[in-house]
């Protein structure tokens, strides 16, 4: 498999995500970051169709909710929502989602294009995944449409998020984080920096660049295989692709789980071989500054990096899909 097709199916991976009872989807390349949902500014003389403001990286940005676009009854957050940091050619969006879902490739042939789009239809194409319709927000609709003067109609959104005091203390303390992080941090790094997915192994932090994940599932039915390394899981069918699950863990040196329940694949691939690895937890997309990043990285099997004040160890997916573990030879 060559760079350039990894680099070209890496546009069509989308960020898909639930709102409700209805999942939509975004260009996961306009995706900055995933952060849970911090407490807002709202000053008085917001528009209706904002629900605050939010500090990030040196900027002051618009959060919306899709729902008021959609003309859908936006039901009240809670510390559990998520909000998607979106970059477009000319701003930084924050949407309050209820749950990021996963990553996925959009295969051509299962998009449906809507008829008569416009400039300000914040929805241009539906998906089907699994039987159901995934709705694929067009990014710069939904940045024509903040910046228009369109009149929505008043609705007291600070009713939406919550009240009680641990709730809002919670808050208050991811918004000072976002706040202490950008001591560290320039605005130009925003356009500069590498996307990783992170998540969790024995609630120790990991990290995989973006441009070898191929799509993140979290409902994924396993066949064992007898006479296979103990790392190996067994194997799933990806729209007709026999894929074998490696247990990351195990793989690792780590001790494996009791427990035999469904969890979090990775699907990742590269030139010579496509896996998935299974994981405790997807946490979060977040990217980094090249400088952060160490010079042997391209040379190790791992390093290690902070974000967020905590250690993430990052995979190096082109060493790790060349080891000899993971390939069969004649005796």
């Amino acid at each position: 498999m060559s760079s350039e097709f990894l680099i070209e199916q890496n546009k069509n991976n989308h960020l898909y995500f639930s709102v409700g009872n209805i999942k939509y989807a975004v260009n996961s390349n306009c995706v900055l970051e995933i952060i849970k949902l911090p407490l807002l500014d709202y000053p008085q003389k917001l528009p209706n169709n904002i629900v605050g403001l939010m500090k990030y990286n040196n900027f002051v940005i618009n959060v919306v909710d899709i729902r008021f676009y959609l003309n859908i009854q936006p039901e009240p957050y809670n510390t559990t929502n998520e909000v998607l940091i979106i970059k477009t050619d000319e701003t930084i969006i924050g949407i309050i989602v209820d749950k990021v879902e996963g990553i996925l490739p959009f295969v051509a042939s299962k998009v449906d294009s809507l008829p008569f789009v416009d400039k300000k239809m914040l929805i241009d194409a539906l998906y089907k995944f699994n039987d159901e319709t995934i709705f694929i927000i067009n990014i710069f609709s939904l940045e024509n449409i903040i910046k228009g003067n369109d009149s929505f109609e008043s609705y007291d959104v600070q009713s939406l998020f919550p009240k009680e005091n641990e709730a809002q203390a919670l808050m208050a303390d991811r918004a000072a984080q976002l706040i202490e992080k950008e001591k560290f941090q320039f605005v130009h790094e925003i356009y500069t920096k590498d996307k990783f997915i992170s998540f969790l192994l024995n609630n120790n932090n990991y990290g995989i660049k973006l441009q070898y994940i191929k799509e993140v599932l979290k409902d994924t039915t396993i066949s064992n295989v007898p006479c296979t390394p103990d790392f190996i899981k067994g194997i799933m069918n990806l729209r007709g692709d026999f894929i074998a699950v490696i247990d990351l863990k195990c793989f690792l040196g780590m001790k494996p789980d009791d427990k035999d329940e469904k969890k979090p694949l990775i699907i990742v691939e590269n030139e010579d071989l496509t896996l998935a690895l299974q994981i405790d937890k997807i946490n979060e997309l977040f990217e980094i500054p090249d400088e952060v990043i160490p010079k042997n990285s391209e040379t190790s099997n791992c390093y290690d990096i902070i974000y967020n004040e905590k250690v993430h160890t990052i995979l190096n997916i082109d060493r790790m899909l060349k080891d000899k573990r993971l390939f069969i030879t004649d005796m």
